[in-house]
């Protein structure tokens, strides 16, 4: 049975073996968590491998019912731990298992279709204290993004946002003849796990405006950026306000989001 990689659905299936078992292994079992759900498994390729890791029961979640089918006939292993659904519009307390379930800890990992993949994030985020690891591959340019730290050019949104939870490396690249088909970019895996950031210590709505609204005009400084949120007295004497976002750290953006407010 061939599955053939559909463009609606983004799908890229990587054909080399000895990368999804350097992705596979990128598992640490940080947090402490039992349960993998992999996103998009597509024919199995990762799949595999992570099975093969006693410490860990791997679920999958596919919203390609050929590859669900595929899945089904060829890897038997996974019989009742196949979720044909959205991960986007899943229910949360339905993941990994579709058992209402607000508390279990589970690792997210997978070959992510690029036009998806910040949405990916965004939810992850979201179960950020159920979710304490997280692996995956992205088009390159986003990964590197989300791995980049203040005073890089890459450094954005989605960088703060992430880094306020969780400590992110950049693995490695992916080069595009690997794939069925092969992607017009250059793909980078990264790894997220989770810090011991309980509260940021500010309102995280606030801190999310803030954050969004300084680089929504990443040239201008600060002062300029964040007049639309009108600013405190206290921001405005602030020495944050003379630089611009992306010379932020997560701690001065949650300091810069409190003088704000005047909390």
């Amino acid at each position: 049975m061939y599955v053939k990689p559909k463009k609606a659905l983004g799908q890229h299936f990587l054909r080399d073996l000895s990368i999804a078992q350097d992705i596979a292994a990128l598992l640490t079992g940080h947090g402490g968590y039992q349960k993998i759900l992999e996103i998009g498994p597509g024919t199995g390729v990762l799949t595999q491998f992570l099975l093969k890791d006693n410490r860990f029961t791997t679920y999958v979640i596919e919203i390609d019912r050929e590859s669900v089918d595929y899945l089904k006939q060829h890897v038997p292993a996974l019989e009742g731990r196949i979720l044909p659904a959205d991960f986007l519009t899943i229910r949360p307390d339905l993941l990994p298992d579709k058992q209402p379930d607000n508390v279990t800890p589970f690792a997210v990992i997978g070959n992510f279709p690029y036009n998806i993949s910040t949405q990916i994030l965004f939810k992850v985020l979201d179960m950020r204290d159920r979710v304490p690891e997280v692996v995956g591959m992205f088009q390159r340019e986003v990964a590197q993004r989300i791995a980049s730290g203040p005073g890089n050019k890459d450094y954005g949104i989605l960088s703060v946002l992430l880094q306020a939870w969780y400590d992110i490396k950049y693995e490695f690249t992916v080069e595009p003849h690997v794939f069925d088909p092969p992607p017009k970019v250059h793909s980078g895996v990264i790894s997220l796990r989770r810090n011991n950031v309980t509260n940021l210590g500010c309102d995280e709505r606030k801190f999310k405006q803030v954050v969004k609204q300084g680089f929504s005009q990443r040239r201008k400084t600060l002062r300029n950026a964040l007049k639309p949120l009108n600013p405190s007295e206290a921001a405005l004497n602030s020495p944050f306000m003379e630089k611009r976002a992306e010379q932020l750290s997560v701690a001065q953006f949650v300091e810069l989001t409190k003088l704000m407010y005047d909390v």
